[in-house]
């Protein structure tokens, strides 16, 4: 298909492009809406792991509660969400987001296999990785280029707006920078083929989805493939995700299932504050650990463009790279949620008496205890050293409303050790 941009992000040190995407109000289509290019931010502070402290009311500035409470079918669980009491409610706090036992984005929580309705497993398992598969009513989304997003308008005929999660299978880590590909077939004939957008939503987290027209109701297979990621893995990720792998999910499209995929209005819908993310035991969401849940010693908090980054350093013999070295790890997440915030350029300048120890990038890294994070060994980091963080390039993953307006403008941030 030509009407989307293949977009893939880069390995190793690099990042590229990202597309991302919303619901528009209710979920309805918008063929009509032409695109617009904005270049817009927010720099708003905070004050603990998941609220800033002031936000703008509305639509056009920071982090706000998404319009709509949508369900979606999720291939081996059915429809979940809206109508099935799993939304959780909104709030500007992590009592009425996200409760504290399933914010680890490690935890394994019942990611056993399910089936779908042909028999064959809902969750396949490929190499290093896990999938499932789920849709929702089409949306409106925005694609990220370094600090521009274009609103892109849903387009005549989409019929649903499909989602894929990948994970590791024994720790229940969610993988971003993987890419994902997804080829959709009925009876054998093709129906659909794109390199799919990495997205950010306040009810998935991070997430692979796009839209797709379908030819009616019925049967259809979907072929997954991830190319593997240049992230640095470090600890028993080490040498892990770095190949490509495929697997196929059958997926139902009925009229019953289009009826329950609703996305009603949401309770606060526009106020500052974030929709409580889907609560499902099949599939884990990407939740960043909390300050007690993160190894080392904690150095301080700091916000940018709505983010929140939580510092901490570790002692050589913590440090996950075993170079002999301190082990400075900056874990970056949304407010109220405390979802990754993936795919972003960080470097660190730290100052001791005003004369430069360190200069350098923080490497996106995968750890199994540690999460994604960007981190570096920074060989002489003692207590009183002044530690500044810049973001070259911001999240370059799609946002679902409620996060079109954030994460873009990310003015330096400094800390103490």
């Amino acid at each position: 298909m030509e009407r989307r941009r293949y977009l893939r992000l880069a390995a190793a040190s690099s990042v590229a492009l990202a597309g991302c995407s919303a619901i528009e109000s209710v979920g309805e289509p918008d063929s009509s809406s032409p695109s617009e290019t904005t270049s817009t931010g927010s720099a708003t502070a905070a004050s603990d792991d998941t609220a800033p402290d002031s936000a703008d009311n509305g639509s056009d500035h920071g982090v706000y509660v998404q319009p709509f409470a949508e369900s979606m079918y999720v291939v081996g669980r059915g429809v979940m969400g809206a109508s099935g009491g799993t939304t959780g409610g909104t709030g500007t706090n992590a009592a009425d987001t996200i409760t504290s036992a399933s914010r680890t984005n490690t935890t394994t929580a019942d990611t056993t296999a399910t089936r779908t309705t042909d028999g064959t497993d809902a969750t396949p398992i490929a190499g290093d990785y896990r999938f499932a598969l789920m849709y929702a009513a089409p949306h409106v989304f925005w694609t990220v280029d370094g600090a521009e997003t274009t609103r892109q308008p849903i387009e005549q005929g989409d019929s649903l707006h499909l989602m894929s999660v990948v994970w590791d299978p024994e720790t229940g880590t969610v993988l971003p920078d993987t890419g994902l590909s997804v080829e959709i077939s009925r009876d054998g004939d093709l129906v659909g083929q794109e390199v799919i957008y990495p997205m950010l939503s306040q009810r998935m987290g991070f997430h692979y989805g796009a839209n797709f027209p379908l030819p009616g109701d019925g049967s259809y297979t979907a072929t997954l493939s991830v190319g593997g990621t240049g992230v640095r893995r470090t600890e028993a990720f080490a040498g892990r995700f770095a190949e490509p792998a495929s697997v196929t999910i059958e997926f139902s499209f009925t009229q019953t299932t289009r009826e329950q995929v609703v996305s009603p209005k949401a309770p606060r819908a526009g106020e500052p504050g974030a929709i409580a993310p889907m609560e499902t035991s099949t599939v884990p969401s990407a939740v960043a650990p909390t300050k007690s849940e993160l190894s080392g010693a904690f150095i301080g908090r700091a916000t940018s463009g709505d983010a929140v980054f939580l510092v901490t350093r570790l002692s050589p013999d913590e440090s996950p790279l075993d170079d002999g070295s301190p082990y400075l790890t900056v874990s970056a997440r949304t407010p109220y949620n405390s979802l990754v915030l993936p795919a972003m350029a960080l470097s660190a300048t730290l100052k001791r008496d005003g004369t430069t120890v360190f200069d350098g990038p923080l490497k996106r890294t995968l750890d199994p205890d540690l999460g994604y994070h960007y981190g570096a060994s920074v060989e002489s980091a003692q207590p009183g050293d002044r530690l500044t963080i810049s973001v070259a390039t911001p999240p370059q993953v799609a946002r679902h409303e409620g996060y079109e307006n954030a994460f873009l403008d990310m003015p330096k941030m400094s800390v103490t050790l």
